[in-house]
């Protein structure tokens, strides 16, 4: 079995983990909204969706198509990077529980979470995301897939990052509001 037909294993394998991120995602978006969450960022949701599929097709495509090696330290180093992220992620999953989302939604009165990853971190899930899309790439030498997504990531992240902070500040006004004697 040769190094890329063990690279396209392991990106099927990420595949069906993203589609276990959907599944939990959708049942856990019905959890918030049946207590009164509200999504926020919903323009940006489509970009995010096809940027991540975009670095699964590139991380396919660029080795095959432009040739690229696998570089044994690089590959495996990549890969250690890469399975470190895929646990942060899922320890964020696990530590929100049904408040974790693909989407920005915000259930009022729930306080923010401050355990977990969260303790040390105000956006693990995104550093997750950040090593994964520099090191699943670099796996199998896919340079300009990993440079690409990481600078189409950053702009993004920018946006979505701002989004959450701004979905919770106004959830925590609203509660305030709501909650206020006059």
């Amino acid at each position: 079995m040769t190094a890329y037909t063990l690279y396209l294993i392991l990106l099927a394998l990420v595949a069906v983990e993203r589609i276990a991120e959907l599944v939990t995602a959708r049942r856990n978006a019905a959890w918030s909204l049946e207590r009164g969450g509200r999504e926020y960022g919903r323009g940006h949701y489509p970009t995010m969706v096809a940027l991540h599929t975009a670095l699964l097709a590139g991380c396919v495509l660029e080795p095959w198509w432009a040739g690229r090696p696998f570089l044994p330290v690089l590959g495996w180093t990549a890969l250690a990077a890469a399975l470190a992220a895929q646990g942060l992620r899922w320890w964020c999953v696990t530590t929100l529980g049904p408040r974790w989302n693909t989407r920005v939604i915000v259930v009022p009165e729930l306080p923010l979470v401050a355990a977990g990853p969260y303790r040390l971190l105000r956006h693990p899930n995104y550093v997750a995301v950040v090593v994964e899309g520099l090191a699943l790439p670099l796996v199998h030498s896919a340079w300009w897939t990993a440079a690409s997504f990481t600078a189409a990531n950053a702009v993004l992240l920018r946006v979505r990052i701002r989004c959450e902070d701004a979905a919770l500040a106004d959830s925590r006004t609203r509660t305030r509001l709501v909650g206020a004697t006059p």
